[in-house]
């Protein structure tokens, strides 16, 4: 994979020190954040499984975390380690709060005899998720307000906060063993993968889910530290792209022969997800020009972006809960005598289309509801509505006006 080789000349040697960065945030990479978060929402409405190829935006997220883990990582990595979870604990116990009251009030029942003292310890998940959150497959009916697997739809995306977890426990060692042996490094969550994402090799329960959520997507957490340290820049371009087209490719045909019944969608092919995702995201961070503010027609998205990324957790926590609250929301139109008459079969037509167009409203609601939460655990004064604003008028108010 010479795509994630280092500018050394002999396997082993580490990668020279990344190149100096003008201090702020890179916009390239916030563009990327909030395309994946987009992303994210709209497959999880229309259910499009091509949308995994056009776009693997867990993989990209995973990247720009290790990018950033990376960068932290300048200072001691004890303090690093504490201030990421830091950030992270407050969102998760706000959307718990909702969610585990919730299912006991529709009839969540706790486990029994022998293994009910495991099932106590797995809902401390809830409060800190090293491993995975306890909940029901079904509650309720399928005639009540949503569908009786409201649960499990609500906290499916805490798999990602449990990843990423486990990512920032390990990147010291994987940044100290990148930095030693940056070839095996990369390779080694890519071979962890063709082994437990295979069925080679089954690790039962929801352990083996954790590992092979690690290992899909650990060769892109890696590659967010190749893209700090500089070490991308250093291989010749051809080389990289010609390289990742080829370990995308071999995605490509991995997953075509293990399909399932979602088809294409490479979150249920885990070799397929690793290695599409892998390329695709080298050559994202290839061509990342380090933007200080975001060019041309990008700009008029300015605004989004700032947002979006400093409400990352909360728009990706609680963007499934409300998907599902726009279903009972648009049923209320058939309650008009003329919507129900007129505009019946528009409704049933363009139903997720309508959900789309709502679902955002009420990000927004939840934002202005929690999100300040995400300032707070990151140690700042709490925002309603952190679009960057504010800052871009007292900048303008600083330029000196033209002669």
């Amino acid at each position: 994979m010479s795509h994630a080789a280092t500018a050394a000349s002999a396997p082993g040697t580490a990668p020279a020190a990344p190149a100096a960065r003008r201090p702020g945030r890179d916009r390239y990479l916030d563009l990327l954040r909030f395309i994946a978060l987009i992303r994210v929402v709209v497959y999880h409405i229309f259910g499009w499984a091509w949308l995994t190829i056009l776009f693997p935006s867990m993989g990209v997220m995973f990247a720009l975390a290790g990018s950033l883990m990376a960068r932290s990582l300048s200072r001691p990595a004890v303090g690093v380690i504490r201030g990421r979870i830091r950030r992270l604990l407050p969102p998760l116990w706000a959307f718990s709060a909702f969610l585990v009251p919730l299912m006991f009030i529709g009839g969540w029942k706790p486990a029994k005899g022998d293994g009910a003292l495991w099932w106590w310890a797995d809902l401390l998940n809830y409060l800190f998720p090293v491993g995975a959150p306890p909940f029901p497959w079904h509650l309720g009916s399928d005639a009540g307000l949503v569908e009786d697997t409201w649960a499990v739809q609500a906290g499916e995306p805490l798999w990602y906060l449990r990843t990423y977890l486990w990512f920032v426990i390990a990147s010291p060692l994987l940044l100290w063993a990148f930095r030693r042996v940056p070839w095996a490094t990369l390779a080694a969550p890519l071979a962890l993968c063709a082994v437990v994402g295979t069925n080679l090799v089954t690790i039962p329960g929801e352990t083996g889910y954790a590992i092979v959520d690690f290992a899909t997507y650990g060769a892109c957490w890696v590659l967010g530290f190749a893209h700090h340290e500089g070490v991308l820049k250093k291989i010749p371009r051809h080389l990289a792209i010609s390289g990742s087209i080829l370990v995308m490719a071999f995605g490509l045909w991995w997953a075509s022969g293990h399909q399932t019944q979602d088809g294409w969608d490479l979150n249920d092919i885990p070799l397929g997800q690793a290695t599409w995702s892998f390329g695709f995201v080298v050559i994202l961070l290839l061509s990342s020009p380090s933007w200080q503010e975001l060019p041309g027609k990008l700009a008029r998205f300015d605004k989004w972006v700032t947002l979006f990324n400093n409400r990352a957790v909360t728009i990706y926590l609680w963007h499934n809960a409300l998907i599902m609250m726009t279903v009972p929301l648009l049923d209320l139109l058939w309650e008009i005598p003329w919507v129900d008459v007129h505009l019946d079969s528009f409704l049933e037509t363009f139903f997720d289309v309508l959900m789309f167009a709502l679902v955002w409203p009420l990000i927004g609601l939840m934002i202005v509801a929690v999100g300040w939460i995400e300032d707070l655990a990151a140690k700042r004064s709490p925002r309603l509505w952190p679009n960057g604003a504010k800052k871009a008028a007292r900048k303008r108010r600083a330029e000196p006006e033209p002669r």
